[in-house]
């Protein structure tokens, strides 16, 4: 594999490991676009040895753990059960790994938890960093396998033969592992920031699936450094440390009879890293580290808007959820199937009545339940007076441009207020059309006064409007917090900042997602304590382009 890419040499042997003990290295996660590279990376895992099955991110729990067989039991009059893909060791390959649902990542974790000899395939098409299978489920697998960036030409399938495979198997329990070793792996995750303490287990288990491919009897400092770059990078949250000082100095003060057992001819086996481990893992990180823990550590804060509405339960239609016993008024559906599941396992404990075949109680019963989203409306408030006119409106113009391309592309309502003058105008009611979105928004004038409250008022009552459409409203207000018109049209500074502060309570009180974003050229309090009124963030971007400011709105409308 000399002439092929690292990259590709390194996914051949961890897919080699991984044939040579799936039980302790649970999986991979192979991320690459659709095209002959994939081809060629599914061609390779299907040539791996064991029983495989290709689940899709719907897999319900029946069909991954068994479940009831209500026909079978109803004519045998007797409990029949159907197994799952669970009951029997194999290798799970899971396509579109980025979409699948907590739920199904939660099982699924338990399953590779059990220790039966299950594996996990994950196959991530994420066509953005941020997109990719769930966290916890990723750090149960051994590897993750980045192919993007590799030709077709570079690529073929070159892995052991299966008779290589089987062998190493059965050399894998014999494979001795030098003193040492745990603690040198487990330093050097600590030195990447690497807190789970699978990544060391799963890398001496991977260090010795290698030593078993190259027919070793023990475990080599090439095989730990291998182990490493397969297993740490991923994983790595921040560049490599060096060590304490003062805790190096401690360790060589040491005598070799307190704390450290020596080797046959009497020398302290060496526990800490070499340089030559922590360079080889170093450079394998991935690029922008900093930038995606950051990511991942956005990302795993509860989301409430994320392009979607407010979760509404509902009787009728929406995502189906789980069934729930309940009684019958008329109004929800009765889940027949769930309901048999409930009856089925009493009917032997249960009197005959007549002809009936099958008993059911009123506790046996099971409603459907189902969960919509309601669509999201976006109401941008832009304050087009003076002093925005001079500073900042041109590059308010754009970033709600970009913004309202954003919003159509998600299917997302859009509305337009602007104030300005002695008052306030909605330019644009709640619509989907971006055509007619752009052409208000470029015919929006600037000048006059700052009747901010006048602003609030009307955002609040589109709003309050919306809700009882259905709609959930959003808002991203673009203004430098300084009012100097009155609600009554009137010009006073004093009066302004009272009417605005109450009107940002009334829209507040709505309690919905939104952000506040100074648009002044020096940002002052103004902004910021319109925003604690409102119960939503300020952003400062005194400087910013419109691609900054629409990014700055998108983050805190998407949290």
């Amino acid at each position: 594999m000399a002439d092929a890419p690292q990259s590709w040499a390194r996914a051949m042997r961890a897919m080699a490991a991984l044939a040579v003990d799936p039980g302790a290295l649970k999986g991979l996660t192979l991320r690459a676009r659709a095209g002959p590279v994939r081809q060629t990376a599914e061609a390779a895992l299907s040539k791996l040895p064991g029983r495989q099955h290709r689940i899709h991110p719907s897999l319900t729990d029946t069909q991954l753990f068994g479940g009831l067989n209500i026909s079978a039991s109803l004519s045998e009059g007797r409990l029949v059960k159907d197994k799952g893909l669970a009951d029997r060791p194999a290798t799970l390959i899971l396509p579109m790994a980025e979409r699948c649902p907590p739920g199904l990542a939660i099982r699924l974790g338990q399953l590779l938890d059990a220790g039966l000899g299950h594996a996990l395939i994950l196959l991530d098409e994420g066509a953005e960093p941020e997109e990719e299978g769930h966290a916890a489920l990723q750090d149960r697998l051994a590897f993750h396998v980045d192919l993007n960036g590799l030709r077709w030409s570079e690529v073929s399938v070159r892995l052991p033969a299966p008779a290589d495979i089987e062998a190493a198997r059965s050399h894998l329990m014999r494979i001795a592992l030098p003193e040492g070793a745990i603690q040198s792996l487990t330093v050097l995750a600590t030195r990447f920031g690497i807190d789970s303490l699978r990544a060391p287990l799963m890398a001496v288990s991977t260090a010795r699936a290698l030593a078993a491919l190259d027919h070793a009897d023990t475990v080599t400092e090439a095989h730990l450094s291998e182990a490493a770059e397969l297993v740490y990078p991923v994983r790595a949250t921040h560049l490599p440390q060096e060590p304490d000082q003062d805790d190096t100095s401690q360790e060589a003060e040491t005598p070799p009879d307190e704390g450290h057992s020596s080797d046959g001819d009497g020398t302290t086996p060496n526990t800490l890293p070499d340089d030559l481990m922590i360079e080889a893992v170093a450079a394998l990180l991935p690029d922008g580290l900093l930038d995606r823990v950051s990511a991942k550590t956005r990302s795993a804060q509860p989301l409430s808007g994320g392009g979607a509405g407010a979760r509404r339960r509902g009787n009728r239609t929406g995502r189906p959820l789980p069934s729930r016993p309940g009684h019958p008024d008329g109004r929800a559906r009765i889940d027949v199937i769930a309901t048999l599941r409930a009856a089925v396992p009493w009917q032997a404990l249960r009197p005959k009545r007549g002809d009936a075949r099958i008993i059911i109680y009123p506790s046996d019963i099971r409603l459907r339940h189902y969960e919509d989203r309601s669509d999201r409306l976006v109401i941008f408030i832009v304050d087009a007076s003076g002093s925005a006119a001079m500073a900042r409106l041109a590059e308010a113009k754009g970033a709600v441009e970009l913004l309202l391309g954003q919003a159509y592309a998600r299917r997302d309502h859009v509305a337009l207020v602007a104030f300005r003058g002695t008052g306030a105008e909605t330019l644009l009611p709640p619509t989907r059309s971006l055509v007619q979105a752009k052409r208000r928004l470029a015919a929006l004038p600037g000048g006059g006064g700052t009747p901010l409250a006048a602003g609030l008022e009307a955002a609040a009552q589109l709003a309050e409007q919306a809700r009882s459409r259905g709609l959930s409203p959003t808002f991203a207000l673009l203004t430098d917090g300084r009012a100097n018109i009155a609600l009554d049209g009137a010009a006073g500074r004093a009066q302004a900042q009272s009417d605005a502060a109450n009107r940002a309570a009334q829209l507040g009180a709505l309690t919905l997602q939104g952000c506040v974003i100074d648009t002044a050229p020096r940002p002052g309090p103004e902004a910021t304590n319109l925003a604690r009124a409102l119960g939503v963030a300020s952003i400062s971007l005194p400087r910013a382009d419109a691609q900054r400011l629409s990014q700055a709105i998108e983050t805190e409308l998407d949290r």
